[in-house]
This record gives structure tokens, sequence and C-alpha cells, in this order.
């Protein structure tokens, strides 16, 4: 609809992605000017729902964007959706670890990956319903106006669920160091470092994580362009309207692989 170059419109998946790293930075600066874990401070479970407050902000944005025609505004509403994932993120990957066994918490998260994908497999399937008209019809005219419906309800869900998280029995504060002393057999053997950045094994899974989610978003960001590029020019050309199935069976794919690892979590006999 805004007549985008490939290259214009990897603007989307950079205003989004970006924001997890902005929205860390903050997380740690205010951290360090209070001198305390700002969750610590506020509570991990209220840390999600301001996160899930900060998105629906975000989403409601793309409103006005739609009428004013904006693609900059519509950036910036991913912008701030992006920055409440972040603060969703950081609380929620720390309670899928204490919520349960810590030795299993790793599959936890991994589970929790997995019910991301279902929501990115069904997620292209309701965007075409919203913009097309069908999952795979023959009309290729998207509308500016269409996206108004789908994020005002986004919107009100992160609403939604923000009040439901908010009187639900999910911790809101965690003691970390007696938690940690409590699954250490030998306490002796903690190593407490002055920076998280001291442990190698958290670098590392830094770069590794920063090197899959690449491949993972680029990949899926320019598999449409491929998809609609005229067979001639080297592509598939599907028209543009049929394209949410592909992009599905994408994300299918890796909320299969995601389920498989977490098989743990479920202790599941051999």
């Amino acid at each position: 609809a805004f007549d985008l170059t490939q290259a214009q419109s990897m603007y989307v998946a950079i205003a989004f992605y970006v924001a997890y790293t902005v929205g860390s930075l903050i997380y740690a600066g205010v951290s360090k000017a209070m001198g305390m874990d700002v969750l610590n401070r506020i509570g991990y479970k209220n840390g999600i729902c301001i996160g899930l407050l900060i998105s629906a902000v975000g989403a409601l944005l793309f409103y006005p964007a739609a009428n004013l025609g904006s693609f900059s505004l519509m950036l910036s509403g991913l912008f701030i959706v992006g920055l409440g994932f972040s603060l969703q993120q950081i609380a929620a990957n720390t309670l899928a670890i204490v919520m349960g066994d810590p030795a299993t918490g790793a599959q936890r998260l991994t589970m929790a990956g997995g019910i991301n994908n279902f929501g990115t497999t069904i997620g292209p399937l309701l965007v075409s319903l919203a913009i097309f008209g069908s999952v795979a019809t023959g009309n290729t005219e998207a509308s500016i106006e269409s996206v108004k419906t789908p994020y005002l309800v986004l919107g009100a869900a992160f609403v939604l669920v923000a009040l439901f998280l908010k009187f639900s029995s999910v911790p809101n504060y965690i003691n970390l160091e007696e938690l940690s002393a409590s699954e250490a057999q030998d306490s002796s053997k903690l190593i407490h470092r002055k920076s998280a950045l001291s442990y190698p094994q958290l670098v590392m899974g830094m770069i590794g994580i920063f090197l899959y989610v690449g491949v993972e978003v680029s990949t899926i960001d320019n598999l449409p362009a491929y998809l609609e590029l005229p067979v001639e020019k080297g592509g598939l050309g599907i028209e543009t309207a049929m394209i949410a199935p592909f992009v599905s069976l994408y994300w299918a794919s890796m909320m299969i692989g995601r389920w498989g690892g977490a098989a743990g979590a479920f202790d599941v006999a051999a």
C-alpha cells in the first residue's frame, strides 16, 4: 500500500527488533541509576502488566497512522510495541525459570517460545483475513484503512491480558539470592561476580541468540518478497493474498521444533 522497496519494507523488522535492544538498555540504565533491579522494586508480575500496557499504546497508534497514511507513525507504533515486549520478556523469562524446578527451566523457556510460535502461526492467517478478506483470494489490493480494526483489537487484548494477569496468582516478587542458595548443593561453590557479563556462558549465549534471531527474522521477512517475485526473475510468482499460509507454515515448523525441545518440562517418561 505504501509502494515500498524491499529494502524499505525491512524498516518494519528494524523498528520492532531494535526496540528490544533500546528497551533492554533503558532497563539496565534505570536499574543502575536506582542501585537495584527495577523488577525487584515494582514486581515481576507488575512489570509484565506495564509492558503489556506500553504495547497497547503502540498498537493503538496504528489507528491515527492509518488515518494519516503515515508509514513513519506505523513504525513508531511497532517500536513502542517492541519496547513493551522487551519489558515483558525480561520479567517473564525469569518467572518461567523460577515457577518450577530450575533444572527444567530452560525447557520451560523453550515451551514459551513454542507458544509464541503458535501465535505467529495463526497470526498471518488472521491478518490475511482482516486485510484481504480471506486467507487466499485473488484480491491483492491492500488498504491502509484495513489495519485499523486488527490493531484496535490487539490493543484491547493487551489491556485485557494485563488486567487478567494483575489479578492472577502469578508471583510478583522473587528473592533470587535465596533461590540460588537453596538450589545449590554446596553454597560454597556459588560464584558471585561483579557483572553478569563476567559469566562466559552468558556472553556466548548472547552471541548465539543474536545470530539465531537474525537468521530467523531475516528469512521470514524476505520470504514473501521471494514468493511474490515473478518466475522469470527467479521467484515463484505467488499472489500477495496467497502468501499468508506459507508464512504460517514457516512459523509452524519453528513451533514443532520448540515443542519438541520442551518435552522434558512435562516430565515425560523415556
